[in-house]
């Protein structure tokens, strides 16, 4: 794809670690923030799409991804890091305020970045993860073992180094398809035999070519799965630190976008959080909730154009 080459590709120093940045465009900056197990890539036809409108779109590989350094800790993958990381990535770039975007892990960094730099922040489009209000009684990933019980994925990427081990165990793009056109939109709990044990991925989407697999594949063969799970593993330190945040509410201009058929859609009570009248609560400016119908997790590669205009709908107002 000859467009793909004008996306430019840098190194920025942040927070103590090298961030590679991909970015294309000038305009009001729009800063991406991708999910689990993605990358910058994750967004190539936003970053095109939103460039050709006016727009510096900016997408890093967040910290232990990709070309992005990963440091070894889970203790070094609270909400604290990963927002000190994006601040000091503006701080490099000379950028006051942006538009924020993002998506699985990457819309989660962006509640917090909201929560902790509003200052910082002109307007916020969330895929897939609603905000969810710090519960004082109970630390996230023991609240999904109750919930799911051991097999629970969150509860199974918890231990360092044992589902590292499971996917060593299986070619790692067709562990990546695997992930990627998965349309269960049940809880996802992993067998106790791993991945290896599953039958082969369904045959590749419309959306989703081989040679994308093969790009998130040569990057995670690199860099190996650890970054991306110790996000996981820092869930309840992120929950301890969070205390003095308890209750504070959102206070940026918000759209939130879902998948009926994402699998965050059908976690316990997120419905009824989401229409219910309680995430509004949460996030006052909460502008529009679309729910796109027959997508699931992945919306941002699998509805492209819908995702890019919905975006644009909403920043231009701004």
């Amino acid at each position: 794809m000859v467009q793909m080459e004008k996306i430019e590709h840098t190194t920025v120093s942040t927070n103590g670690i090298n961030m590679h940045v991909a970015s294309i465009g000038t305009g009001p900056v729009i800063l991406f923030l991708h999910g689990f197990p993605q990358l910058w890539y994750s967004w190539r036809h936003q970053l095109l799409s939103l460039s050709s409108l006016g727009y510096r779109a900016i997408a890093p590989d967040l910290r232990g991804y990709g070309d992005t350094d990963a440091p070894p800790s889970p203790t070094s993958y609270t909400s604290f890091h990963l927002v000190g990381d994006l601040v000091g990535l503006l701080d490099g770039l000379g950028v006051e305020k942006v538009f924020l975007v993002g998506h699985d892990w990457g819309a989660i960094i962006a509640w917090h970045f909201c929560l902790f730099r509003p200052d910082r922040v002109k307007a916020l489009v969330n895929l897939s993860v609603p905000f969810t209000r710090r519960n004082p009684k109970v630390k996230p990933v023991d609240r999904y073992r109750a919930l799911y019980g051991d097999d629970f994925y969150i509860c199974r990427f918890q231990k360092p180094g044992e589902i590292e081990e499971d996917f060593a165990q299986v070619d790692t793009a067709k562990l990546l398809k695997r992930f990627l056109t998965s349309r269960n939109p049940g809880p996802p709990c992993i067998p106790k035999m791993g991945y290896k044990g599953l039958p082969d991925p369904r045959p590749l989407p419309s959306w989703l070519s081989e040679e994308d697999v093969n790009y998130y594949a040569s990057k995670f063969n690199q860099k190996g799965f650890s970054g991306g799970l110790n996000y996981y593993r820092a869930m309840n330190i992120t929950w301890e630190l969070m205390a003095p945040w308890t209750g504070v509410q959102i206070k940026v201009p918000v759209k939130f976008i879902v998948g009926e058929l994402d699998l965050t859609y059908h976690f316990h009570g997120a419905k009824e959080y989401i229409h219910g009248g309680k995430f509004k609560k949460d996030v006052p400016f909460l502008q529009e909730v679309v729910v796109m119908e027959g997508a699931a997790h992945f919306i941002n590669e699998e509805k492209p154009e819908e995702i890019s205009a919905h975006i644009y709908d909403f920043i231009k107002k701004f």
